[in-house]
Order: structure tokens, then sequence, then C-alpha cells
């Protein structure tokens, strides 16, 4: 018997909790103090009715949080923005990348030789 009542307290509680942390739009058939006042008036019933009849399932892809409402707003989805698709043929990619590696030999040389003439001079 007490397993019973320690399952019919766990139900209620986590009942309760979901009841008070559900935005009123989330909420159905009755205003959300009603629910809370049935779960707490018959636990089992109460809270087996909540999680079936009372509360609205969404799909989130985040958990639901506590606290602070401006949790709650949707955030961005972080998926990455398309690339776009670059038209140039791959002998061109390999020559740009050429002149690339040759630009970057260049200014390394540069930078060598200021380097080497102010230490020299």
């Amino acid at each position: 018997m007490p397993i019973l009542a320690l399952l019919t307290l766990t139900v209620m509680v986590i009942a309760l909790i979901d009841a008070i942390t559900r935005r009123d739009d989330q909420v159905k058939h009755m205003p959300k103090f009603v629910w809370v006042f049935f779960i707490v008036l018959l636990p089992l019933i109460g809270s087996i009715l909540w999680f079936t009849l009372g509360r609205e399932y969404e799909q989130r892809s985040t958990p639901m949080t506590f606290g602070d409402p401006r949790r709650w707003q949707k955030t961005p989805d972080p998926s990455p923005a398309p690339h776009p698709h670059d038209a140039r043929s791959t002998e061109q990619q390999i020559a740009d990348l050429e002149r690339e590696m040759h630009l970057a030999d260049l200014e390394e040389q540069v930078r060598r030789r200021r380097a080497d003439g102010g230490a020299a001079g």
C-alpha cells in the first residue's frame, strides 16, 4: 500500500509542476488554476486527466524551460544557410588558388625583406 501512495504522490507532484509551468495557451478545456486545484483535490484522477486532457502536446526540439519567460521564445534555426553554388569550373578554381598562393608568397617575401632591412638599418 505505501508503494501506491508514493506513486500517487510522485505523479501528483509531476502533474503540478507541469501544470504550473505551462503557458496559458498550452492549457486546454479549463483555466490553469482550476487544473491545479483539481490535481490537488483528486491527486491520481486529476493527474491522469491533466496528462490526457488538460495539456497541449507540441513537437519541440528543445525541452521546456523553467523560470524566465524569455527562454520560452523560439530560437532561430541553428542550421547553416546554404552556400551559393560556385559557377566556376574546376580549372578556374585551381588557377585562382594558384594566384592566391603566389600572392601570399610575394607578400611573405616583402615582409621578410622589410624585416631584414629594418634589422640591418
